[in-house]
């Protein structure tokens, strides 16, 4: 340790409070700065590398919970008590790889040791997202690079978490340098593999856009939210704040959601006339009850037949029960056939009561691809949207706080599985992107009064390693990390002492 320059006296808070601070626009935020989400980890691992384990860590812990408070009051959800608890706790889970960093980065060589983080990173990343409810919402250093297209194509073959490895590799790297005082003797190794392994990473990506072929046929997509004169003329017939629905409400709430459906079926027939092959609701566009849902889905058939469209719609459904409701997409096809309906299969924790779907991603094969269907919160899971299609649909509803931030979570699944995602969105802001991340539409439901979305996507998506193998990267990073914790377990403490003064 006598080799080794650690920040003392009052630089190492100094290190600390930057840290926090690029945390603060260094996370998957509506603020987020993407270079920031590089660089925020050097100033905490600095910080817990010069101070004991536990007042290190423990410190790191308290400053990024309160950033966290500050993020998730911004996204208007300090209210939601799950949500709340849920980030916090995800924040404690999330500062392990700093913990695990701090005890083993002297019981390996220098080498092994920038290793430790970034797999644990990268494997602690991947257990939230398996078994949290909150899914890549919350945490993945990955999220704020959803506009660097050479980086993101990293996905197609390790998932966001290989993104979120690399951002979390420089970390340790940056700390080697400063604790050897940038002799290159004692850091070039550490130095020379983090810069060829981003550098390969970057040229591969950006020969992957360059190499990408062109679209031998493209259809053309309506995505429409309804208007915000709909939803004032529903809103001022009935709220519908009721805990259940009582049978002397339902003549009102017919006529309430019929000011949604009307105005959906006009705009959807315009778009189709226009030109549209196919037209996108979002999520929860269309409201009714549950008995009265044959009858709107063959007023859905009869305009599919009509107009020769596939219709995607989102559509809420009100139960007579608990839980109060089901949240849907149909998709009909231009012969008046159902194609497939999906059920949300990951409701928002504490603020969504109704019947969750089992996840089963359906596929539909069409003139125009496979078309799928996934709805809003579910694409913040990637094995929920690891389907073989190539367009996707994810009717969303977000709301001001969060529109930036769930778009842009969502590009990630259409480059891990080589599609195309069209995000068709109310109270949010509606995308298209292909199957290499490239924006092709862009809509803000605040805006305009009436919201499309219009752009021509193709109609055939392409190969990616991580469709065929899935999470072995992440799965390699948690082998990785016990690999790493035995190595320093079993290791002499001479040869730990001999491999850092070389």
């Amino acid at each position: 340790m006598a080799n080794i320059s650690f920040a003392a006296g009052w630089w190492k808070y100094l290190w600390l409070a930057a840290g926090i601070a690029l945390g603060l626009v260094g996370t998957n935020s509506e603020w987020s700065i993407p270079l920031a989400g590089w660089l925020f980890s050097i100033g905490l691992m600095r910080f817990t590398r010069s101070s004991g384990v536990l007042a290190g860590v423990g410190c790191v812990v308290l400053s990024s919970s309160a950033v966290t408070v500050v993020q998730v009051a911004a996204a208007g959800q300090l209210d939601v008590l799950s949500i709340l608890l849920g980030c916090l706790i995800l924040n404690l889970v999330l500062s392990v790889p700093l913990l695990a960093d701090r005890l083993l980065f002297l019981r390996l060589n220098p080498f092994l040791a920038t290793l430790v983080f970034p797999a644990a990173r990268a494997s602690v990343e991947f257990l939230v997202a398996e078994v949290s409810p909150l899914g890549t919402i919350f945490g993945p250093l990955a999220g704020t690079q959803s506009a660097n297209l050479p980086l993101l194509q990293l996905a197609s073959v390790t998932g966001i978490y290989g993104i979120s490895f690399l951002m979390a590799w420089a970390a340790p790297v940056v700390n080697v340098m400063l604790e050897r005082r940038l002799s290159w003797p004692s850091i070039r190794a550490v130095t020379l593999s983090f810069v060829s392994v981003l550098g390969l990473v970057l040229l591969g990506g950006g020969l992957r856009l360059a190499l990408a072929p062109t679209a031998p046929s493209l259809v053309r997509v309506a995505g429409i939210s309804p208007s915000i004169e709909a939803e004032n003329r529903m809103r001022a017939i009935d709220n519908f704040h009721t805990p259940q629905v009582l049978p002397e409400q339902k003549p009102v709430l017919r006529n309430a959601f019929a000011a949604l459906s009307d105005d959906l079926f006009a705009t959807s027939r315009i778009e189709a006339d226009g030109g549209a092959k196919i037209v996108a609701w979002p999520e929860g566009a269309a409201v009714v009850l549950d008995e009265d849902l044959a009858g709107f889905l063959r007023r859905a058939q009869d305009l599919a037949r009509e107009k020769q469209i596939y219709l995607d719609m989102g559509i809420v459904v009100v139960l007579d029960g608990q839980p109060r409701s089901r949240d849907i997409a149909v998709l009909v096809a231009p012969d008046g056939q159902v194609l497939s309906t999906f059920d949300k299969a990951h409701p928002v924790p504490g603020m969504e009561d109704l019947r969750p779907g089992n996840g089963i991603v359906p596929v539909s094969e069409t003139p125009y691809g496979r078309l799928a269907d996934a709805i809003c919160f579910d694409a913040d899971f990637p094995g929920t949207l690891r389907a073989r299609a190539d367009i996707m649909f994810v009717p969303a509803n977000d709301w001001k706080g969060i529109e930036r931030t769930h778009s842009a979570n969502a590009v990630f699944r259409a480059v891990e599985n080589g599609y195309t995602l069209v995000r068709q969105t109310s109270n949010g802001i509606a995308v298209t992107v292909d199957a290499y991340g490239a924006n092709l539409a862009r809509t803000n439901y605040f805006s305009t009064t009436h919201q499309s979305m219009i752009v021509s996507v193709p109609t055939r998506g392409t190969w990616t390693v991580y469709g065929v193998v899935g999470d072995l990267f992440a799965w390699l990073c948690v082998a990785s990390v016990i690999g790493l914790v035995t190595s320093a377990a079993v290791r002499p403490a001479a040869a730990r002492r001999k491999g850092h003064r070389d």
